[in-house]
């Protein structure tokens, strides 16, 4: 590595196109259910264009609860253990930890936007919403926990400690609705009778969202794990510019001011 600068890894040309496919494929696939969430969807009959929230709120949690947080704990296991340690899972469970932040903090905005005309407040303690809000604490505590300063293996090590501990919370939003009474409705799709209670357009609609929201969260890790690396690669560079110039002071000789020390040498 040059003590210049960091020696930038570019992707590999399929990679390249792999994750220019992604992000052009949420692109459209987001373009779609904006269309059809807004003009093609019926309003329903009791929520009449609220409704239209279902097609983006339920997607965001999605990513939120389970893509993000599961490929951060699937990562910080495979990190500690031994025979699967390696420095692409740390990088890959904070890229995803990072990416959930925003989904996270979405989810809660876009809830609070639905709640405000169908509770008549912006923000109920509802078990589901504290125990949400709770995980967003968690995300943004697993960041402070990288702050502090550290070889790569003991942050990665706690960071990873963090992850897992912070997953308790996941179950607990998920079961939040059934274990406590809460102001949120049950699950529309995967319910305990396996009966969705949204059909034809609408479930179709609601379907692309999720498969949107799944294309960015995949499009937006894989650009995050990339600044990870970069980031990575700069303060390694730092490190040797500063080792260099240590090592340049060290090796230099030591100047003599007016010849003091032959001077000295000649009266003695």
């Amino acid at each position: 590595m040059s003590p210049t600068g960091p020696a930038v890894a570019p992707w590999s040309p399929r990679v390249t196109w792999v994750v220019r496919g992604l992000g052009l494929s949420a692109a459209l696939a987001l373009a779609g259910t904006i269309w059809l969430g807004l003009w093609v969807t019926p309003p329903d009959q009791a929520q009449h264009d609220l409704v239209r929230l279902v097609y983006i709120h339920p997607p965001i949690a999605w990513v939120a609860l389970y893509l993000a947080f599961g490929v951060a704990a699937a990562s910080s296991v495979l990190w500690l253990w031994p025979r699967t340690r390696s420095r692409f899972w740390d990088r890959l469970a904070v890229s995803a930890v990072e990416v959930g932040i925003v989904f996270t903090a979405l989810t809660l905005v876009t809830g609070s936007i639905w709640g405000r005309p169908t509770w008549g407040v912006w923000w109920a303690w509802d078990a589901r919403l504290t125990s949400t809000a709770l995980l967003l604490v968690l995300l943004l505590g697993y960041m402070a926990v990288r702050r502090v300063p550290a070889d790569h293996d003991s942050r990665a090590r706690r960071s990873a400690v963090v992850a897992l501990v912070a997953a308790v919370d996941v179950p607990i939003v998920h079961f939040s609705v059934d274990w406590w009474h809460t102001l949120h409705q049950g699950a529309t799709v995967l319910n305990a009778n396996l009966s969705p209670t949204i059909h034809g357009s609408m479930a179709w609609t609601l379907l692309l969202g999720f498969v949107a929201f799944t294309l960015l969260f995949a499009w937006m890790l894989a650009i995050r794990y990339r600044v990870e690396v970069l980031s990575e690669q700069l303060q390694d560079s730092e490190l040797d510019v500063a080792l260099h110039e240590r090592w340049a002071e060290g090796s230099a000789p030591v100047a003599d001011p007016g010849g003091a020390l032959a001077g000295s040498g000649r009266q003695a």
